[in-house]
């Protein structure tokens, strides 16, 4: 079954949708650099084609994602539209997968995942990853060197 938006004016307007830098990844990514951590922003995902990560942070392998609560199924926030409901009910669940399976993409080869969603707190949000980096940088540098 081919997905069809429900009018041309309706694709026009959800294709102008800002899909980075947002103000949630504007105010996290201040908020990090401000604690002096650096970080590369809207990185392809290895290995999965058409897929970036929000904030990477490389060298400890920590890959963060600021999930909009609409585009991204939110239990609290998530609304369905009612107009045109099962192209939007199939595009979204796709979303929730894609989703899904990049994070087990990537947890599996080794990265520390973290996801967040639109709503909560920048403080919070920033706070949560700088931990995460703190300990992957440490658990990093706790491993024996490899010899070749």
């Amino acid at each position: 079954m081919a997905l069809v938006p429900s009018s041309p004016a309706v694709s026009a307007r959800m294709s102008r949708q800002t899909s980075r830098d947002t103000g949630q990844e504007l105010a996290v990514r201040k908020l990090l650099h401000a604690r002096g951590l650096r970080y590369r922003v809207n990185v392809p995902v290895p290995g999965l084609p058409r897929r970036t990560v929000d904030i990477v942070f490389g060298g400890p392998k920590v890959a963060v994602f600021l999930d909009g609560c609409f585009w991204h199924g939110c239990p609290e926030h998530a609304t369905h539209p009612k107009a045109n409901a099962e192209w939007w009910r199939t595009k979204l669940e796709r979303n929730v997968a894609r989703d899904r399976e990049t994070t087990e993409h990537m947890t599996a080869t080794g990265w520390t995942v973290l996801r967040f969603w639109e709503h909560e707190a920048p403080g919070a949000v920033a706070e949560r990853v700088a931990e995460a980096v703190v300990a992957a940088r440490s658990a990093r540098q706790a491993r024996p060197p490899v010899r070749r």
